[in-house]
C-alpha cells in the first residue's frame, strides 16, 4: 500500500517525464498522460493507483477545460464563421451520431451478441467519435501556417461546433439513460431544466457576477480575486448538478459569463497553469482505463475500428466540406485533420462508462482506437499535401495555374521585392515601396486576403513562400531583395533554405519578434534581422531622449551604432517568471552577487574564466559604481557581475562563482 505523497510523487515524477519525451518527439503532450495512465492503471503490472483516487481531481480538469471553453466563446466570431460553423460543424456531428447509431441498429439485427449495445449507447460512442482533437490539429496547423488559409478557416469551424456541441451532448447523454418509454418528456424536461438554469445563470448571474468582480478588484487583491474565480466557476458548475444536469454544463456557463467582463484576458492567464495540470490528471485517468489485454485479445476487432473511424471521419468531413463549396483540396485537407479523435470524445466516453452503457470491452476498443487516432494525427496531417496530390487530380493543375498566375504578373519585373506573408507588416513595407516606386510581389496564403489586395491593386498572389515553385514564379532569379515579414522561424528558416538554392547571393531580410533566434536566422541565411520588440524600443529611446534636450542627431546616432553592433547590447535582457520551459535556449542577462566566502571574493576577475562556462561577464557593479572590465579588477564581497548566456550557461557560470 502506497502513501498519497508517494503516489503524488510517483505521477509527478512520470507526468514530467512523459510530457518531456513526447514534446522532443514533437508529439502533443495529451498522449504523454494517456502513457502514464497507462503505466499505472490497475491493467498493468507493477505500482497500481486505483482510478477512484484520482477522479476527484480530473474531474475538476474537465470543469475548468469547459469553463475555458466558455470564456474563449466568442458571439461576433461565430456569427462571422456561421455557415462553417452551422453548416458543416452541425452536419458533421449530427451524421456522425446518426451513422453510428444507425451501425448499431445493423449490427444488433445481423450479430444478436451486439444486441446489448444499445441505441442510447450509440448516441453516446457517435458523439465521442464525432469529436477531434483542436489542442493537436490547432497546434499542428498553427506551426504549418495554415489557420488562415481556406482549409485552416473550415478546420476551425468545425472544431467550434464541436465544442459547442458538447454542452448538449453531455444534457442528452445522462437523459436517455432513463429507461422510460416516453422518450421524448425525458428529452423535453432535460432541455427545459438545462434553459431555465441557464437563463438564470445568464440574465441574474451576468450583473451579479460583473457586480461582484468589480467589488473583488478594488481590494487590488490577487489571492482574492483567484479565491473568487475558483468559487464562481465551482459555484456554477454545482448549481448545473444540483438541477440534474452535468458539471460541465454550469463551467461552460461561468466562463461564458466572464468572457462579456473586462476581466477575461486576466482571467486566461491566472487559470492556465492550474487548468493544464489537472486536465492532465483527467487524461491520466482515461489512460487508466487501458487494458491491453483485452487490445491482445480483440485486436481483430480494433484494427477495424481505427481504420475505420479515421477513414469514416475523413471521408464524411472532406464530402461535407465538397458539398459546402470547397475545392477537392480544400475538402481533402479538412478531412485529413478532423480524421483523429479528440479530448472531448474522451468526457463523453467516459461519462457513458459511468453511466454503465457500454460493456467494458466496447469501452477498451473504442478508447485504444480514439488513442492510436491521435497519435495518427500528426503523421497524417504532415503528407496532406502528398495525399492531396495523389487523390486529387485537378490539385496539380489548380496549384499549376496559381503559379503561372505569379509568373505572369512577374515576369517583366526585376530588381524587384519578393514579400514574404502579406499581414500587417507585409502590407506596411509594400506600401512604402510603392511610394519610392520600387517594384515589389508578394506572397500569402489567405486567399480572402489575397483577393481583396489584388482587387485593390496590390502586387500579391496566393503562394506558400516555403515552396520552390513559388519563389520561382514570384520571380525570385530577378529579384533584388527577399523579405521575410512572419516572425515564425521555422517557417523562416525554410523559406530561406529554398531561396539559397536558387539565388545564393540574394539578400534576405527577416522579422524577428524579439531577437532571441538572432543567431538561428543569421546560421540559416538571413542577410539582415530586424528584431521587432528591439526597434520599437529604440524608437521610444529616440522619443524620450529628445524629451530630455539632446538633439535628434546625436540620437540618430545612438540608434545607428545599436543597429551596426547587430544589437548586441539589446538581444539579452532578464527574462524574470515570464520565461517559458522551450526558452531554455535563449540568451539571457543574469545577476549574480558574491556573498561573503564565495569562490570569486578575492580573485580576479579573469581568474575566475566564467566564459568557459559560456557567459560573458558584461558588467561589475559595486555599490552604485559600475566598475571597469579589466582582467585584473580583483573581486570583493557584494559585488554584483551581470553575465549574458543561455539558461544552463548562466547556471553553470553562477556555481563556478559562488562554490
Amino acid at each position: 500500500m502506497h502513501t498519497s505523497l508517494e503516489l503524488v510523487l510517483l505521477l509527478l515524477g512520470l507526468a514530467v517525464i512523459g510530457v518531456a519525451l513526447f514534446r522532443l518527439l514533437q508529439l502533443p503532450p495529451i498522449l504523454g498522460y494517456l502513457v502514464v495512465g497507462l503505466l499505472v492503471g490497475p491493467h498493468t503490472p507493477g505500482v497500481v493507483v486505483e482510478r477512484e483516487t484520482l477522479h476527484a481531481l480530473s474531474e475538476f480538469g474537465v470543469v475548468f477545460l469547459m469553463f475555458s471553453i466558455g470564456l474563449e466563446f466568442s458571439y461576433p466570431k461565430l456569427k462571422a464563421m456561421r455557415r462553417i460553423v452551422f453548416g458543416l460543424g452541425m452536419s458533421q456531428v449530427v451524421l456522425s451520431i446518426v451513422f453510428v447509431m444507425a451501425l448499431c441498429f445493423l449490427g444488433a439485427y445481423f450479430v444478436p451478441k451486439l444486441a446489448a449495445v444499445s441505441w442510447q449507447a450509440g448516441f453516446a460512442i457517435g458523439g465521442a467519435l464525432a469529436m477531434s482533437s483542436t489542442a493537436i490539429v490547432s497546434k499542428l496547423l498553427s506551426e504549418r501556417m495554415e489557420l488562415e488559409t481556406e482549409h485552416g478557416r473550415r478546420i476551425f469551424g468545425v472544431l467550434l461546433f464541436q465544442d459547442l456541441a458538447l454542452v448538449p451532448l453531455l444534457i442528452l447523454v445522462p437523459a436517455l439513460t432513463h429507461r422510460s418509454e416516453n422518450v421524448a418528456w425525458t428529452l423535453g424536461m432535460a432541455f427545459v431544466k438545462g434553459i431555465v438554469v441557464m437563463a438564470l445563470l445568464l440574465f441574474i448571474g451576468q450583473k451579479l457576477i460583473r457586480w461582484w468582480l468589480n467589488l473583488v478588484v478594488r481590494r487590488r487583491s490577487q489571492e482574492l480575486f483567484m479565491l473568487n474565480l475558483l468559487l464562481l466557476t465551482l459555484g456554477s458548475a454545482w448549481i448545473t448538478k444540483e438541477a440534474g444536469l452535468s458539471l460541465e454544463l454550469g463551467a461552460f456557463m461561468a466562463g461564458m459569463l466572464i468572457s462579456e467582463t473586462q476581466y477575461k484576458h486576466q482571467v486566461e492567464v491566472d487559470i492556465q497553469s492550474f487548468r493544464d495540470v489537472l486536465m492532465g490528471l483527467f487524461f491520466v485517468t482515461i489512460g487508466m482505463l487501458l487494458d491491453f489485454r483485452i487490445l491482445m485479445e480483440y485486436w481483430w476487432l480494433m484494427l477495424p475500428l481505427l481504420l475505420g473511424s479515421i477513414l469514416f471521419k475523413f471521408a464524411l468531413v472532406a464530402s461535407l466540406s465538397r458539398f459546402f463549396g470547397a475545392s477537392p483540396g480544400t475538402s481533402i485537407r479538412t478531412g485529413i485533420a478532423l480524421a483523429q479523435a479528440g479530448e472531448f470524445g474522451f468526457v463523453l466516453l467516459n461519462q457513458a462508462d459511468g453511466l454503465q452503457l457500454l460493456h467494458p470491452v466496447f469501452v477498451q476498443l473504442i478508447l485504444v482506437s480514439m488513442v492510436l487516432s491521435m497519435f495518427a494525427a500528426p503523421f497524417l496531417i504532415a503528407k496532406s499535401d502528398a495525399i492531396v496530390m495523389k487523390l486529387c487530380a485537378n490539385e496539380w493543375m489548380m496549384q499549376s495555374l496559381a503559379l503561372t498566375n505569379t509568373a505572369s504578373r512577374t515576369i517583366a519585373t526585376e530588381k524587384h521585392v519578393i514579400i514574404a506573408g502579406f499581414g500587417r507588416t507585409g502590407q506596411s513595407l509594400a506600401k512604402l515601396l510603392e511610394e519610392q516606386h520600387i517594384p515589389y510581389h508578394a506572397l500569402d496564403l489567405d486567399p480572402e486576403r489575397v483577393h481583396e489586395a489584388s482587387a485593390a491593386g496590390a502586387q500579391v498572389s496566393y503562394g506558400d513562400a516555403s515552396r520552390r515553385e513559388s519563389l520561382v514564379a514570384a520571380g525570385i532569379h530577378r529579384a533584388a531583395v527577399l523579405v521575410i515579414t512572419f516572425a515564425e522561424a521555422p517557417a523562416a528558416e525554410r523559406v530561406m533554405h529554398f531561396a539559397h538554392e536558387i539565388a545564393p547571393v540574394l539578400p534576405i531580410i527577416v522579422r524577428s519578434f524579439d531577437g532571441s533566434d538572432f543567431d538561428r536566422l543569421k546560421k540559416a541565411g538571413a542577410t539582415e534581422i530586424v528584431p521587432e520588440a528591439i526597434e520599437s524600443s529604440m524608437v521610444l529611446a529616440l522619443f524620450t531622449i529628445r524629451a530630455m534636450g539632446m538633439s535628434t542627431k546625436r540620437v540618430l546616432r545612438i540608434i545607428q551604432d545599436t543597429r551596426k553592433e547587430r544589437y548586441a547590447s539589446l538581444r539579452s535582457y532578464f527574462r524574470g517568471s515570464e520565461s517559458e520551459p522551450d526558452s531554455e535556449e535563449l540568451v539571457r542577462l543574469h545577476s549574480i552577487t558574491l556573498p561573503e566566502g564565495a569562490q570569486a571574493v578575492g580573485k580576479n576577475l579573469g581568474a575566475i574564466d566564467l566564459s568557459s562556462a559560456g557567459t560573458e561577464v558584461i558588467m561589475v557593479r559595486r555599490g552604485k559604481e559600475r566598475l571597469g572590465m579589466a582582467s585584473d579588477l580583483v573581486l570583493q564581497a557584494g559585488d554584483v557581475l551581470v553575465v549574458r548566456g543561455t539558461a544552463g550557461s548562466v547556471d553553470e557560470a553562477e556555481r563556478k562563482a559562488l562554490l
